[in-house]
C-alpha cells in the first residue's frame, strides 16, 4: 500500500469492515480493508491519515463470499451519499454510551449504528442521552427547531438541546451525573453557541430519566435512556445553522398553542419532547417559578414511556 493505514484491530480476522466513505479499497489476505483519507485538522485538504473501522469479526479467510459482503457494505455507504457532510462526520466519529434498561454502561457504539432502526430492533441497542430545558429569568422555555440536515427528526420543534454524552472519560463520570452535565454544556455551545461560562455544570438540575423508542423514518430512529436536565439562566444565543433551524422562547400559554398545532398536524414535535410535555413539564414548570426544582427531582426512577 502506498499510504500507511491506522487500524482499529479486532481480536480475529475480519470479514467485513465499515468505513466513513468508500474512497479506496484494499485487499489483504484474510481481511477486507476499506480506507479513506481524513481531512487534516489544520487544513481542508486530505492528509495521510487513514481510518478503518471493523464491523464484523470472523475467523473465515477472505473469499469470494466475503468480497461480496464487502461490496454490500460499500453500497450501504453509497446509500448515505446524500447525507449532510457535518452530520455524516458526527454519525461516524461520535461514540455513544450503550446502557441496559437499568442505565448500567455495557459498551459503546457509533452514533450511526445507534440510530439505525434495524440495529435497534435486532440488537436492542439502547444509548444514553440527555434533554436540556433552559428557562430565562422570565421563566420562558427556550425551544429549538432542528435543522433540515439532521438525520433523525429534521425540522421538528423540540426542547432547548437534545443529544448524547459520548464514550469519553469526562462524559462517563457517574458521580452527581457530572458526565451528562459536561455533555450538556458541550452541546449547548455546539448547537446554540452558548459559552461554557454562562452554563456552569453545577447549575444543571437532573429531574428524572425516561426510556423510550421512536422511529424517525423507515431507516432511522431513537432508543434512548434520556436524562432530563433543567436550568434557569439568561444566556447569549448564537445558533449553529448546521444543527438548528430556528429558536424561540415560549411561555405556558404558547406551549399549549404549540400542542394544539401539533395535534392538528400544523407543526411537528420531537417524540421525546412530547413525552416530557405530556407527563412532567407543567408540574416541573411550577417548581421552576418557585425555585424548588430540587424538590421535583427523582433520579431513582426510570420512566418507561
Amino acid at each position: 500500500m502506498s499510504a500507511s493505514l491506522s487500524l482499529i484491530q479486532a481480536p480475529s480476522r475480519l470479514s467485513r469492515c465499515f468505513l466513513k466513505s468508500a474512497a479506496r479499497r484494499y485487499t489483504v489476505p484474510n481481511y477486507c480493508i476499506f480506507a479513506t483519507p481524513l481531512a487534516s485538522s489544520s487544513s481542508s485538504s486530505s492528509s495521510s491519515r487513514w481510518f478503518v473501522r471493523p464491523l464484523v469479526p470472523s475467523s473465515r479467510p477472505f473469499t469470494s463470499s466475503t468480497a461480496a459482503m464487502a461490496k454490500a457494505d460499500s453500497a450501504v455507504v453509497d446509500s448515505d451519499a446524500s447525507m449532510d457532510a457535518v452530520q455524516k462526520r458526527l454519525m461516524f466519529e461520535d461514540e455513544c454510551i450503550l446502557v441496559d434498561e437499568h442505565d448500567n454502561v455495557v459498551g459503546h457504539e457509533s452514533k450511526y449504528n445507534c440510530h439505525l432502526m434495524e440495529k435497534i430492533e435486532k440488537e436492542n441497542l439502547l444509548h444514553r442521552a440527555f434533554s436540556v430545558f433552559l428557562f430565562n429569568s422570565k421563566y420562558e422555555l427556550l425551544l429549538q427547531q432542528r435543522s433540515a440536515t439532521k438525520v433523525t427528526f429534521p425540522l421538528v420543534w423540540t426542547n432547548t438541546c437534545c443529544s448524547h454524552p459520548l464514550y469519553r472519560e469526562s462524559e462517563l463520570i457517574e458521580e452527581n451525573y457530572l458526565g451528562v452535565r459536561n455533555a450538556a454544556q458541550r452541546k449547548l455551545f455546539d448547537e446554540l453557541g452558548i459559552p461554557a461560562e454562562e452554563l456552569p455544570v453545577d447549575e444543571f438540575t437532573p429531574l428524572g430519566r425516561i426510556l423510550y423508542k421512536a422511529p424517525s423514518d423507515g431507516k432511522w430512529g431513537e432508543h434512548e435512556l434520556d436524562y432530563l436536565l433543567f436550568i434557569v439562566r439568561d444566556v447569549n444565543l448564537h445558533p449553529n445553522p448546521d444543527e438548528v433551524a430556528d429558536v424561540k422562547y415560549v411561555n405556558r400559554e404558547q406551549i399549549k398553542e404549540l400542542l394544539k398545532k401539533a395535534d392538528a398536524g400544523e407543526v411537528k414535535l420531537s417524540p421525546w419532547f412530547r413525552l416530557v410535555v405530556d407527563n412532567f413539564l407543567m408540574e416541573w414548570w411550577d417548581h421552576v417559578e418557585k425555585g424548588t426544582l430540587f424538590e421535583a427531582s427523582d433520579m431513582k426512577t426510570i420512566h418507561k414511556l
